[in-house]
Parts: C-alpha cells; sequence; structure tokens
C-alpha cells in the first residue's frame, strides 16, 4: 500500500522560505515519478513542481525561478525548496506519487494515483 506523509508547512512572512517533505512508503520510491500540487480555498488543485525517476525536474510558470523540487532515493523523500514566497502562495500542498506520468500531464492531477493528506502554507503580506 503507498503511502505519502508530507511535513515542513506553517506560517511565514512574504519574501520568506519554507521547505516541504514528502517520505513515501509502499513501494519501489526510485521508481516512480512525484510530485507536488497545491490547492487554495475555492480553487482547483494546480501543479506546482514534478520530478521524474531520473530526477529531471519540471516547474509551473508561477512558481520557476522560486520553487526548487528534489528527491532523494536513499531516504525515500520528496523535498519542495520554496523561497521568495508571496501571499498567492497560501495552499494546502500535497504530494502525489505515479509509476509514470506522460511529460504532458504531469500537472493534470488525473494522472496521478497516489496521494499526500497535505501540510498547509499560509504566506502572509
Amino acid at each position: 500500500q503507498v503511502q505519502l506523509v508530507e511535513s515542513g508547512g506553517g506560517s511565514v512572512q512574504a519574501g520568506g522560505s519554507l521547505t516541504l517533505s514528502c517520505v513515501v512508503s509502499g513501494y519501489t520510491y526510485s521508481t516512480y515519478c512525484m510530485a507536488w500540487f497545491r490547492q487554495a480555498p475555492g480553487k482547483e488543485r494546480e501543479g506546482v513542481a514534478a520530478i521524474d525517476n531520473e530526477g529531471v525536474p519540471s516547474y509551473a510558470d508561477s512558481v520557476k525561478g522560486r520553487f526548487t523540487i528534489s528527491r532523494d532515493n536513499a531516504k525515500n523523500t520528496l523535498y519542495l525548496q520554496m523561497n521568495s514566497l508571496k501571499p498567492e502562495d497560501t495552499a494546502m500542498y500535497f504530494c502525489a506519487a505515479d509509476y509514470r506520468v506522460h511529460p504532458s500531464f504531469l500537472f493534470d492531477r488525473a494522472f496521478w494515483k497516489n496521494w499526500g493528506q497535505g501540510t498547509q502554507v499560509t504566506v502572509s503580506s
């Protein structure tokens, strides 16, 4: 059974930084594609960053240059380093995993089978 557990969320002022972590279990982590999504109140869940099983990252335009996704296969852990945070980054952040996701659909939630429970990020102005 696949399990994903996020941590690292919190409250921060605009311009600050946070690092999210997602510990995974129940499958061969290194073979899976991983991603971070976020969902603000009243909005759709949107893809933020993804990384394939070879470590190649992809980013949504809204976070390029500010967020960095990485993975540590030895620790079965996914990370999201978030810098220069803005109030519009406020959301619940979720990690997602799937064996294989086509690059065209990395930020489409329908193509990801496994999800964590989320961690809240709040950025104040």
